[in-house]
């Protein structure tokens, strides 16, 4: 009975803490039982910053990076690249979306790649999803291909890759003529 309402308690309410003398007598206890995991729980709780928040108000032409979490509302023209993306129902994004993380409510035109990908019953999307894993929630409307990778964050470097070995063969066929004609030469 004193575990669950003395650790539910402090944690997520530290202002009541330094209002009870008995809230602030179980933190020191906490941290002496398991000092570096309650400590360690509570500081990346701490650091880790609030979502970034698009307003439905806000239309923005040109991408978005971060490497935290991003809440659209509003218009997006360009790519998002972002931890956790979450599209709320009045928003819509016009590119391409990368993150480890996607939830969509609103609208999204254009490819989408994710880790874990999830589409509820308000989302619309036109365009490829390549993901991890996938649900799609009864109503949405989806209209695109499907495709599952095992590191879809990375799909657009892999893809880079062969391009550039392309050229390296082109060189050493220039090569193999200028060796044939001497041959040639010495045979007449």
């Amino acid at each position: 009975m004193f575990s669950k309402s003395r650790i539910n308690e402090p944690g997520p309410k530290a202002g009541e803490s330094e209002t009870r003398p008995e809230g602030s007598a179980p933190k020191p206890a906490a941290p002496a039982s398991s000092g570096n995991s309650a400590t360690a729980s509570a500081a990346p709780a701490k650091a880790k910053a609030p979502a970034s928040t698009l307003s439905s108000d806000l239309t923005i032409v040109g991408n978005l990076k971060s490497t935290g979490d991003i809440l659209v509302e509003g218009t997006i023209e360009g790519d998002i690249r972002a931890h956790m993306l979450t599209v709320g129902e009045t928003a819509t994004v016009k590119g391409e979306v990368v993150a480890d993380d996607v939830v969509v409510n609103g609208r999204i035109v254009g490819r989408l790649r994710g880790l874990k990908v999830r589409l509820t019953s308000t989302a619309r999307v036109e365009g490829d999803i390549i993901h991890k894993t996938i649900a799609i929630e009864s109503g949405a409307h989806f209209e695109g291909s499907v495709q599952r990778q095992e590191d879809p964050l990375n799909g657009g470097r892999a893809a880079a890759k062969p391009q550039q070995a392309a050229p390296q063969q082109a060189k050493p066929q220039q090569q193999a003529p200028a060796q044939p004609a001497p041959k040639s030469s010495s045979q007449s």
